[in-house]
């Protein structure tokens, strides 16, 4: 079976370059294969195991589609048979955070609800060296983000995953909004600014490394992140957690290859990995193929924040925000319900007459133009610093 599919794979890939559209013939029972992957912290950091399987080949002839695996029980197993439950999320995510023992060796057992079950080979905890120090500097093409970190006997193969979150603000900044029982503009009430907004991203490329390339296994100024320049996200401050994790050699083999399908077709999980296997098998039938890597080890994290101010002059593009204008015109008092009861216009620059306190009218922008909870939320993450 095996072999088999693997044949079929390379074959698919192989197809890509090629000028006529291939398509394939591939088994029912070739179809609905297990999809594991996720790299376990041991120290309680919390980590993310994600469950799917392959159900279809898609429109394209080449790319499966991926189906997220729910109500699978899972746990981590010691080697003195001590369970550890990882908790389900959603989307076939399952949620890890267990400070475990990391002298002993565990494997993962995954029972699905058709009584399927599934284990992974041994697992040896590998402890992730420190990173060293993570920085960034401004470019030609905009602002790189780099670490230099240091392997060691048990650490030599590195994997780095990041996450991104930024602040921006709308086109047209506003405090006020309009109150449909009173009629009338009033301030906003802080929790509910739409003035400033927060967004999240995590990378989708993979960035490996082998330390022993280098001298004494220091791995000096491995980029991370390049942020282009005129990109919203250092348009006022942006903040980046990245994440390093030592491989095992068996990890490193399955990674490798999951890289080179990233590089040569375009995403981690768009296409099915040419290498058919990992360190998960069907206890039932070990011939059934299984895709995917588990892996167990300390991660060790940095977060850098950057000010806008720090990599000035940046001017900033944001394609949404294209031909947002502030109108031209002042809503006056009487208008108000007529302008600003439905929320497409939202006031946000008012208009005093000379000496006056209160304002005569507002100018205003469309909501897309004003309001950032649109494309972000205004609730700051814990972590944020200003």
């Amino acid at each position: 079976m095996k072999g088999r599919l693997l044949l079929l794979l390379v074959l698919l890939g192989l197809s890509v370059g090629c000028r006529e559209p291939f398509e394939p013939e591939i088994a029912a029972d070739d179809q609905n294969i297990l999809v594991v992957a996720g790299y376990l912290d041991s120290d309680g950091l919390p980590s993310v195991l994600t469950l799917s399987t392959t159900t279809s080949i898609g429109d394209d002839g080449f790319f499966p589609d991926f189906t997220p695996l729910f109500g699978a029980d899972i746990f981590l197993e010691s080697s003195s048979g001590q369970r550890f439950p990882l908790l389900e999320l959603e989307n076939g995510q399952y949620l890890f955070e267990t400070d475990i023992d990391e002298s002993d060796t565990y494997r993962l057992r995954i029972l699905l609800r058709n009584g399927n079950s599934y284990t992974s080979e041994e697992l040896k905890p590998v402890i992730t060296p420190d990173i060293i120090d993570v920085s960034f500097v401004k470019n030609e093409t905009g602002v790189e983000v780099f670490l230099t970190t240091q392997g060691d006997e048990n650490a030599d193969d590195f994997l780095w995953t990041y996450e991104e979150t930024w602040s921006f603000r709308p086109a047209i900044t506003t405090q006020w909004e309009y109150d449909p029982e009173t009629q009338d503009v009033v301030l906003r009430d802080p929790e509910d600014r739409i003035d400033l907004c927060y967004r999240s991203e995590r990378n989708s490329d993979l960035i490996l490394e082998t330390s022993s390339r280098f001298e004494d296994q220091f791995v000096f100024r491995q980029s991370i992140a390049q942020i282009d320049q005129g990109d919203e996200k250092l348009s006022t401050r942006y903040s980046i957690l990245i994440s390093q994790k030592a491989l095992s050699k068996s990890d490193v083999e399955f990674w490798e290859i999951l890289k080179r399908n990233s590089d040569d077709l375009g995403s981690i999980f768009s296409p099915l990995p040419s290498l058919v296997g990992g360190n998960i098998e069907l206890d039932q039938n070990p011939e059934v193929p299984v895709i995917g890597q588990v892996s167990l080890g300390k991660v060790r994290q940095k977060r850098l924040f950057i000010d806008r101010q720090e990599i000035s002059p940046w001017s900033v593009e944001v394609p949404e925000y294209a031909g947002c204008i502030l109108s031209a015109d002042t809503v006056l008092v009487a208008d108000y319900d007529l302008l600003f009861k439905s929320g497409v216009n939202i006031p946000s620059t008012p208009i005093y007459p000379e000496n006056a306190f209160n304002p005569i009218g507002f100018r205003y922008g469309s909501i897309n133009c004003v309001d950032c909870t649109i494309r972000g939320t205004n609730i700051k993450p814990s972590f944020w610093e200003d």
